[in-house]
């Protein structure tokens, strides 16, 4: 299986990152094909809504989503969001790269494809990432995707913080038991 892990975080060694490794790792374990996509240190544009593609084209940038994501997202069988929670939301920098998703919309629509959600933030509620974990219901109810799990990590402020924490090894065996 292709797993496809798009990390959003500008910090390299931060805590969604460190759940994105532990999914990772647990995945290759079990066999599968895993490529990481850091959106963070992409060059990636924020989508035009020109219409262009005509939501399954090309697009009018090539950037990194164009040479790089998207033949990746279009062949993944299972694609996991690595991100922190930002003011109650996805990074900034992945939801550029999902905003251009609507360049291949059509097929991603007509693809079966399975999802992960990592999460991460500083808040102790599960309530405070409602929001974020709502839109991301979303996300996979319009793209007909199926959920393969989450991993939603609350109290974890620092870089670091989640590695003191029992989420890591449940991003593993969520990794492991795809």
């Amino acid at each position: 299986m292709k797993i496809l892990i798009l990390t959003g975080s500008p910090r390299r060694k931060g805590n969604s990152a460190w759940l994105a490794e532990r999914f990772a790792a647990g995945a290759e374990a079990a066999g599968h094909d895993v490529v990481r996509f850091d959106t963070a240190r992409a060059d990636i544009h924020p989508c035009l809504a020109c219409n262009h593609c005509d939501m399954d084209g090309p697009c009018v940038y090539s950037d990194e989503f164009t040479t790089e994501l998207r033949p990746r997202l279009l062949e993944a069988d299972v694609v996991a969001f690595a991100t922190p929670m930002y003011y109650f939301g996805i990074s900034a920098q992945l939801k550029a790269a999902i905003d251009r998703f609507y360049a291949v919309n059509q097929t991603l629509r007509s693809q079966p494809k399975r999802a992960v959600l990592l999460l991460t933030y500083a808040d102790p509620g599960m309530e405070e990432s409602a929001a974020l974990r709502a839109q991301y219901d979303t996300l996979l109810h319009y793209l007909h995707w199926q959920d393969a799990g989450r991993v939603v990590a609350p109290k974890v402020w620092e870089a670091g913080d989640v590695r003191k924490t029992p989420y890591g090894d449940e991003a593993y065996r969520l990794g492991l038991g795809l």
